[in-house]
């Protein structure tokens, strides 16, 4: 771990897995992504948002040849779909040398959030798709932030990320490790919001240090605002219990996912 800040919006939930479970091999296609099982990845999807909002809300699959497609029509205003090339790829200085495929993180938006964060997500698919190099996708995503082609969100609004399991960068302002941890959580729209102005403290290194390790927090943190600017977020994690319960609830889908990639099962 080359950094000590805190680990990005996104890191999620953690799960045991069977210890005799083989993934099974999977060859991704030229965009360096391979496809969910559909029924799977709707599921997994859903399991961004809280129960009372998932039967009404759209529903998006990654078609790795052309990007997020509908894959059901909500009425309640909430989106939900898994990124796999997310917002936290295109953080920080390092290269994007290859697209990576084993990034999985379930994410959910409001109307609000789906007209402005959201966006980065699905224009990332699409370029993917099209071909784009990933050094160049990064570039231009980050200067698309830089010249406010993405805005900020329209009014005060939040972000659910409940799922019971996340794999995306620890510290993307500073490297591209990757890990699979147990942070199921939500996210208020915060724009240009610092820690300070909301009397918000940062995890302290050592209970940083205990998370990538471990995979879970010693202790819950307090809310805290990640990704200073336009598009900031202040983050408030789930508490054991209803980790705990979130965990249980999705036993099946998680030893379904860890047969598909040994990188998707959960640390013990």
């Amino acid at each position: 771990m080359r950094g000590r800040t805190i680990v990005a919006v996104g890191l999620g939930l953690v799960c045991a897995c069977s210890a005799g479970a083989q993934p099974k091999p999977s060859t991704p296609p030229k965009t360096g992504v391979a496809p969910l099982p559909r029924d799977l990845e709707i599921q997994l999807a859903l399991s961004a948002l809280p129960r009372h909002l998932r039967d009404a809300a759209t529903v998006y699959v990654l078609n790795p040849a052309k990007g997020f497609e509908v894959a059901r029509q909500g009425t309640n205003g909430f989106h939900a779909f898994v990124a796999r090339t997310g917002d936290d790829t295109f953080r920080g200085t390092w290269p994007l040398t290859a697209y990576p495929d084993d990034i999985l993180y379930p994410v959910s938006f409001d109307d609000a959030g789906a007209k402005a964060n959201m966006r980065v997500f699905f224009d990332a698919a699409t370029l993917q798709a099209q071909g784009m190099a990933p050094q160049q996708l990064k570039e231009l995503i980050q200067q698309r932030y830089r010249s406010h082609y993405y805005k900020a969100p329209a009014r005060a609004g939040l972000s659910y990320m409940m799922s019971p399991i996340l794999r995306t960068y620890v510290n993307p302002d500073e490297s591209d490790d990757v890990r699979t941890a147990i942070v199921p959580h939500v996210m208020h729209y915060a724009p240009d919001v610092s820690n300070d102005a909301v009397g918000a403290v940062m995890p302290s290194p050592e209970a940083f240090t205990h998370f990538v390790e471990h995979g879970r927090w010693r202790e819950n943190p307090d809310p805290f605002v990640i990704m200073r600017g336009p598009h900031g977020f202040l983050v408030q994690f789930l508490g054991v219990t209803e980790r705990a319960a979130i965990a249980k609830e999705y036993e099946a889908m998680l030893a379904r996912l860890c047969t598909l990639r040994r990188e998707w099962c959960l640390p013990q």
